[in-house]
């Protein structure tokens, strides 16, 4: 058993601005979990166009307000106790309210080595 708290975190390398907000990588690779944990803090008024090729991801809204759309064009929205799903890598665009950050646990499959980070300006979508 161990514990890992945010601050721990952001001391180290697993400590990530991807670009629209920040990713705390709770659990990595390295710790042999099998996936990995982050807490993602996405800027207020952002839009990001993310397609994870590689693991799949789910992630529950915790704090804030957003919307997550999928590629035909439909728009979830997202607020405290809301999870989404990408089951088959879906290429999606995420988004923030203005005026408030929102916060995002999200556990990725496989797991992340930890200092991945985002090209923002990939016409696919950002991608690990």
């Amino acid at each position: 058993m161990f514990t890992r708290t945010l601050a721990e975190v952001e001391a180290g390398p697993n400590f990530v601005d991807w670009g629209n907000g920040t990713s705390h990588r709770l659990l990595t690779r390295a710790d042999g979990m099998g996936f990995t944990v982050t807490h993602t803090v996405v800027r207020a008024g952002s839009e990001s166009l993310l397609h994870y090729r590689n693991h799949l991801e789910a992630c529950t809204c915790i704090a804030g307000r957003g919307e997550v759309e999928d590629e035909e064009g439909t728009v979830f929205p997202l607020e405290p106790g809301t999870i989404y799903v990408l089951d088959q890598h879906d290429k999606h665009w995420l988004r923030a309210d203005p005026g408030q950050d929102m916060v995002l646990i999200s556990v990725f499959n496989p797991p992340l080595e930890g200092s991945e980070k985002h090209d923002l300006n990939n016409p696919d979508g950002s991608g690990y």
